[in-house]
């Protein structure tokens, strides 16, 4: 029997976005490279981005002629991605063996932000800039021959907080859905599920009782809560997972969220599928379950 689609929508909001190129001699490194980078992304309620890799690239696809993975990340405004997106680079990127980072997105320069153009004084004087045709490059010296990066990255307007949630009467059986529908969406290009495993068990909502936090538990999802708060279970549903997806505009997240919803109608374990939203105050961007195409016209 399929299951029930909630008939609500799942409330996102505007976030600067850009790609990432990280490319080495392997493509093991350049993985290593990108998860690194995207360590302690998951959400920015608490992580300075939301960040995760995107997918990898052919040695004939990337800048350098190497195997190469893209990544991207997410946040607020484009000086709080610079400072993010630099940090990380500079800590996890620069210091693995051969890698190299180069710029994934096309935009005006005004809506660019800094990488090569920080990264370079770790040089210490010895750093030397190229410029080919409008695109300049720094090549930073470091033990094993040079570390090359694009001197500044292309962002976009991106959409943050598309979701889908799930239920199921056992945590085996939502799991197991939810890891199918990850698989589905991680094929897919300018999106990224930013949780670890792409997956979400801690779904939140927006403030708490304590005025310190800015979000808390989402208690009417949570089945231990069922009978001590209003609920949004039936008795049946024992175990809900959450996907959310970060994507570079909106067409994108919607695509992604029809690939996830189509996966776990045809997974005979999944109860329901639902969305997350604040009746409209939390962001301009509303993915009605049922009307997922008007986004990708």
């Amino acid at each position: 029997m399929s299951p029930i689609i909630d008939d609500t929508f799942a409330e996102a909001f505007p976030m600067t976005a850009t790609r990432l190129i990280i490319t080495a001699c392997e493509q093991e490194l350049a993985h290593i490279a990108a998860t690194e980078f995207c360590g302690n992304a998951a959400s920015v309620i608490g992580c300075d981005t939301e960040a995760a890799v995107e997918g990898a690239i052919f040695s004939d696809e990337t800048p350098d002629g190497r195997p190469g993975v893209s990544v991207l990340a997410f946040a607020f405004s484009r000086k709080d991605l610079e400072k993010a997106v630099s940090q990380r680079v500079g800590q996890n990127v620069l210091t693995c063996p051969t890698t190299a980072c180069y710029n994934g997105l096309e935009s005006p320069r005004e809506k660019q932000i800094k990488l090569g153009g920080l990264l370079r004084y770790f040089g210490d004087g010895y750093q030397i800039s190229k410029k080919l045709f409008a695109r300049r490059f720094w090549r930073i010296p470091v033990m094993d021959g040079e570390f090359v990066c694009d001197e500044a990255l292309g962002t976009v307007k991106g959409v943050g907080g598309g979701n889908l949630i799930l239920t199921a009467q056992d945590n085996s059986a939502a799991l197991r859905a939810a890891q199918a529908a990850v698989r589905a969406i991680r094929g897919l290009p300018e999106v990224i599920l930013p949780f670890p495993a792409g997956i979400v068990r801690s779904g939140s909502k927006v403030g708490s009782k304590y005025p310190q936090l800015r979000a808390s538990t989402n208690h009417s999802w949570c089945p231990a809560l069922r009978g001590q708060t209003e609920s949004e279970l039936a008795v049946n549903e024992n175990a809900v997972y959450e996907l959310v997806i970060d994507g570079l505009s909106a067409a994108s997240v919607a695509h992604a969220m029809q690939v996830g919803i189509d996966v776990l109608s045809q997974h005979p374990d999944v109860i329901r599928i639902s969305a997350g939203n604040y009746g409209g105050s939390l962001g301009p961007f509303h993915f009605h379950l049922k009307r997922l195409a008007e986004h990708r016209l």
